[in-house]
């Protein structure tokens, strides 16, 4: 799926040559069969795995790049494959293969009085562009994910990860084609050039939507300079709120998993409301700190405990993605919100309480993509809401919310039955 050939004469030549092709593969894609793409994708799966040394050896290559280069132990963690998590890469492929199909789905239907039939169903968006780091795991999942839908897949990844995503993209073009989806449907930018970048985010009429995955400052970039419709989302400022009527040991059993868990993913609790009514901060606060995790809070968090040091005004607008909590008491449920509405970045928060108007009052109020109650933030994930994998979590307000997945890859379009009506 990929033409390993040198970059035409400009970047913006490139792109147009890329999605012409991609366009026409999406035509044919979009007319294959439930079983034929579920095929297709067990191949591809199958491929992964055949091609393990291969692919590894591509890693291997980056990892040596990006010590080299003084890369973080975190960007190297994400970086590295080795044969369990390239299992894990090739079964998530299979996964998506036998997830339901939306493409055709109804999504609803009604007749009119004059007897014309209408409904809503579900088609592929088209071409869809993905811009993204260090990862190469995304290669994979965004290509299972385009081609399960009936897109086709524009993939420009990271430099750091270039000959893995290489290796992997091989492996894949060589499945699916051996099941009959059409050149083209899946291909990988075959140059590091960031002027492709550029070309693609204002290829508008080309392609159908731009994805990106990745660190904020590629967020932000797209986003301001974006000709194309963008699904993403900017920041996973993610909030814990600890109500007066929580229980003890949940709150604290929480608060330690949605901060701990894992620190570097955007579904990571970064800021701990806690209820100043609530009778155990102290127990709250002295887990989290005694786990290794720095707390920044205000003057009434910091009497809580001597380690917390004193929160900038910065704090409480920043994703650390690692093992820093900003901490803030607030005056009950009103507070709460109040410092939610200002601050969260509108990705995920969560409310530990036993008071059920409480909770329903959250869930109404917050204005976020997803919103939980008695649960840890570091759930936002699709394969834990039942959708296998996702291309992204979106923020926004249009189009998809929340973890995105084969129906957040889909639109609709009205199909309308008539038996000769005429408008008077």
């Amino acid at each position: 799926m990929n033409a390993q050939t040198a970059p035409l004469e400009t970047p913006e030549a490139l792109v147009e040559s890329l999605a012409r092709k991609g366009r026409d593969a999406q035509r044919v894609l979009a007319g294959m069969s439930d079983a034929d793409k579920t095929a297709a994708l067990v191949a591809a799966a199958a491929a992964l795995r055949a091609d393990e040394k291969a692919i590894l050896a591509a890693n291997a290559r980056d990892l040596a790049a990006g010590e080299a280069n003084g890369l973080t132990n975190a960007m190297l963690d994400r970086l590295k494959l080795d044969p369990a998590r390239l299992a894990g890469i090739a079964d998530a492929v299979e996964q998506v293969a036998r997830l339901k199909d939306p493409v055709g789905q109804v999504i609803d239907s009604s007749e009119r009085p004059n007897g014309l039939r209408l409904s809503r169903v579900r088609v592929p968006i088209g071409l869809i562009g993905i811009i993204y780091e260090s990862r190469p795991n995304v290669t994979a999942d965004a290509a299972a994910l385009c081609v399960r839908a009936g897109n086709a897949a524009l993939l420009r990844g990271g430099s750091e990860a270039v000959h893995s995503n290489r290796a992997i993209e091989a492996a894949m073009a060589r499945g699916l084609a051996s099941a009959g989806v059409p050149e083209g449907a899946v291909q990988l930018v075959p140059t590091q050039d960031r002027a492709v970048v550029g070309a693609m985010l204002t290829a508008a009429g080309l392609i159908d939507m731009i994805v990106p995955r990745g660190g904020k400052s590629l967020v932000a970039r797209v986003q301001a300079d974006a000709r194309v419709p963008v699904l993403a989302h900017l920041d996973g400022i993610c909030h814990t709120y600890i109500h007066s009527a929580a229980d003890p040991a949940m709150a604290t059993a929480l608060a330690l998993n949605a901060k701990m868990r894992r620190t570097g993913i955007c579904g990571a609790t970064e800021t701990l409301l806690l209820d100043a009514q609530f009778p155990a901060s102290h127990d709250v606060v002295s887990a989290l700190l005694d786990s290794g995790c720095e707390l920044r809070g205000d003057a009434r968090a910091r009497a809580l405990d001597p380690r917390i040091l004193p929160a900038s005004a910065n704090d409480w607008d920043t994703e650390y993605l690692d093992a820093i909590l900003s901490v803030a008491v607030v005056d009950g449920l009103d507070a709460a919100l109040a410092h939610i509405a200002r601050h969260s970045s509108h990705h995920t928060d969560a409310i530990v309480t036993g008071d059920d108007a409480a909770a329903e009052r959250f869930l109404n109020e917050v204005d976020s993509a997803i919103v939980m109650v008695n649960a840890s933030t570091q759930f936002a994930d699709g394969g834990e809401f039942g959708l296998g994998a996702e291309i992204g979590i979106a923020t926004g307000r249009l189009h998809a919310r929340g973890p995105v997945a084969l129906e957040g890859l889909t639109t609709y379009k009205w199909q309308v039955r008539g038996s000769g009506q005429t408008r008077p």
